[in-house]
């Protein structure tokens, strides 16, 4: 029996990917396209709309183990990238993964596991760019940051910056998608939250003064007859500068106003 191609409608979270994955197995039907919850539908394929299941992605989440641990790792992270047609290219190494069992993840000549291991690679590559790059301000009490990542690296930054300042409460955003990590001490205390509003104010006096010396030294430690930009880009790629103090010379912060949306599944 052939499967049916269908356009999926879903609110965006990893679960609920994971349900329209369930369905895709219950009714044979094969995705040609996914759409998040305020996308319109342009396909001449039929469009239905999949309700986000718990119990149904938590099948498909442990059905992961079937995949080993590298195709496991690139079944998790995948859906953390900014790979164009993320979901397309994931149901894909998912249905491969099922027929290959724990092979998956060496198939290295398939194009559909090549695009997801590049992908993913360019997710923890940033994510590993971002424990050197990010700068906090003390804020009152709290360590408050922020980042414009292309990919979704907060699930990966969590684990270091909750070990690294175990003692500390601090905010770390993400401009590109609209989310912030949250952290106050204690066991299990953090969360990684949509955030429909995040601002920035004025920053104290002794904030200000500790920012200049941050800058003083970098630029003091500066080689003038050795100056390479070109070289110091191949370093600290440009992209990342907008978020770094050194870089700021005007840069005024202070305790973050922030309005969060009703949290997606975890």
């Amino acid at each position: 029996m052939a499967w049916t191609q269908v356009c999926y409608q879903y609110d965006g979270t990893f679960p609920g990917f994971l349900s329209c994955v369930f369905d895709s197995y219950v009714y044979r039907e094969e995705p040609a396209q996914f759409l998040g919850p305020e996308e319109l539908c342009c396909s001449l394929y039929p469009h239905r709309t999949v309700e986000t299941d718990e119990g149904h992605a938590q099948r498909v989440y442990k059905s992961f183990s079937k995949f080993g641990p590298e195709g496991r790792r690139l079944a998790i992270r995948c859906f953390l990238t900014c790979l164009p047609e993320k979901e397309l290219w994931l149901w894909r190494f998912l249905r491969l993964g099922y027929e290959q069992g724990s092979k998956v993840g060496r198939n290295l000549t398939d194009p559909t596991v090549d695009r997801v291991r590049k992908a993913v690679w360019h997710l923890e590559h940033e994510a590993h760019q971002y424990t050197g790059f990010v700068r906090f301000s003390e804020l009152n009490g709290v360590l408050a940051g922020e980042i414009e990542p292309k990919n979704r690296v907060l699930p990966l930054l969590r684990p270091h910056f909750c070990g690294r300042y175990p003692q500390e409460s601090f905010v770390l955003y993400d401009r590109t998608h609209g989310e912030a990590l949250l952290h106050q001490p204690g066991p299990g205390g953090w969360a990684i939250l949509p955030v429909e509003d995040f601002t920035l104010g004025p920053a104290g006096e002794e904030e200000l003064a500790y920012r200049k010396l941050w800058r003083a030294f970098y630029n003091t430690i500066a080689i003038e007859g050795r100056y390479n930009p070109k070289c110091r880009m191949t370093h600290m790629p440009k992209r990342y500068w907008a978020m770094m103090t050194e870089f700021r010379e005007d840069w005024d912060t202070a305790l973050p106003e922030v309005r969060t949306l009703p949290p997606s599944p975890q």
